[in-house]
């Protein structure tokens, strides 16, 4: 894959799109649009700025321009590397997916790497790779022979797990986030894996963790049942979810471009897998625009004997 165009290659187009973020800075966004419309008359073919543009409209409240927008960066970029489809979903204009485009979990989390830690512990007060460790000690105490860690992404979880397992493995889609957690020789081995597709194939795991993972996945049946066939009877699966209030929907594609889920589908989803809930703790995962995200942390066990 093409590294993604953050500039569209013509320094006419990229001056313009420059004043058009300016103009979007100063509160003028639909002339922000005006002009970086016609940057693009001048690169045609820039998706990051097509998808810019989408988002300059739907600030100056055109949402059929934004879709048009968004439209057009997925034609020129249709890995969606960018997430415009998610973008036309929460405008009505394309039908709700039950899992965001893989190619954009990838880019947003390698873009992310380097700062990943300071953004996320320091500024967003995230810190459920404690609570989940605590959970895990209290609904099951002792050590664990195989633990997975899924979605590890820079070993935030990884840490905690390690002075309790005896081997850890870390799995993610992005190998900017595997990097650093390479760096901090926690993990007896790491591999890049999409969890939308994830079969493990290295025996049974006594533990596997997907800390603020599922919000990056939607739909659940697919990966709880992938957990299940991994994990040795009586094997423990803690994880998080981004919790959907109200409503009759079990999951849901917020503003965020993060998926929150109803607590009755996780309940269903674990017990058609064959899972019993051990703990279920309301929690804070972290802070978005300086309002708490309420979630919750569960373990659960595996009940159903081996096959």
């Amino acid at each position: 894959m093409k590294p993604l165009q953050a500039l569209s290659g013509d320094l006419n187009a990229d001056r313009r799109a420059d004043f058009a973020e300016m103009l979007l800075a100063s509160g003028e966004p639909a002339q922000a649009a005006e002009l970086l419309l016609g940057a693009l008359e001048l690169a045609p073919q820039w998706a990051a700025g097509w998808f810019r543009l989408g988002e300059m409209q739907e600030a100056a409240s055109l949402p059929d321009q934004a879709a048009q927008a968004w439209a057009m960066a997925l034609k020129l970029d249709p890995a969606d590397r960018l997430g415009a489809a998610l973008k036309l979903q929460l405008i009505g204009h394309a039908p709700a997916a039950n899992a965001p485009p893989s190619a954009f979990v990838e880019t947003l989390f390698d873009h992310y790497a380097d700062s990943f830690e300071e953004s996320l512990v320091e500024k967003l007060g995230y810190g459920l790779p404690d609570v989940l460790g605590r959970a895990i000690g209290k609904a099951r105490p002792g050590r664990f022979g195989l633990a997975l860690d899924l979605g590890c992404g820079t070993g935030l979880m990884g840490e905690r797990l390690r002075p309790f397992v005896d081997r850890l493995e870390g799995y993610d889609i992005s190998a900017a986030m595997l990097k650093q957690a390479r760096a901090k020789n926690i993990y007896d081995r790491l591999s890049k894996a999409d969890l939308q597709h994830f079969a493990f194939d290295g025996g049974r795991a006594d533990l596997m963790v997907a800390a603020d993972v599922f919000i990056y996945i939607g739909a659940l049946q697919g990966i709880v049942a992938a957990v299940a066939a991994s994990l040795a009877g009586k094997g423990v699966f803690a994880f998080s979810l981004e919790l959907l209030a109200g409503g009759s929907d079990d999951f849901s594609l917020q503003p965020s471009r993060r998926y929150a889920h109803s607590e009755s589908y996780m309940r269903r989803v674990l017990a058609a897998n064959g899972f019993s809930i051990l703990s279920l703790e309301p929690t804070i995962i972290r802070l978005d625009r300086g309002a708490p995200v309420d979630g919750l942390a569960i373990v659960a066990q595996r009940t159903r004997s081996e096959p």
